[in-house]
């Protein structure tokens, strides 16, 4: 039987996935957060004020649970709801002082995990992947 590599590609890239998750997971877990609740407040941190529509394109999370994570964020003085100039329907989520302290510590930390998670890569290859994961993500 002849081997199927578009399925061999599909598995190896599932376990890779799911490893990788696991390793971001460990990791965030060091600084006492969550994965979603990390995701939203390093969309702030990088991308300024954003509705909830934007952090939940930003960071696949349905809208439903964005609003409980928002809560809870917003609980511990990391983020607050601010109200759009503009459109007065529209609701900015805005990253605090206290946010963006915390991510000033955390996220240089978080960000050498990953480089250490792709150490092994060479430049080129991680532009080969993700040239080949941007291909696969748009088909």
């Amino acid at each position: 039987m002849k081997e199927n590599l578009s399925l061999k590609a599909f598995v190896v890239l599932m376990k890779a996935s799911k490893s990788v998750t696991e390793y971001v997971k460990k990791d965030i877990s060091r600084y006492d957060m969550k994965t979603n609740d990390f995701a939203v407040l390093e969309a702030l941190y990088h991308k300024g004020n954003l509705t909830v529509k934007q952090i939940s394109e930003a960071v696949l999370i349905n809208a439903g649970s964005m609003t409980y994570v928002i809560d809870k964020l917003e609980s511990k003085g990391l983020l607050e709801r601010k109200p759009c100039k503009d459109d007065r329907r529209a609701v900015y989520i805005h990253i605090t002082d206290k946010g963006k302290k915390l991510m000033d510590d955390i996220f240089p930390k978080h960000q050498e995990a990953i480089e250490d998670l792709l150490q092994d890569l060479s430049v080129e290859e991680k532009k080969t992947v993700i040239d080949i994961l941007k291909r696969i993500g748009k088909s």
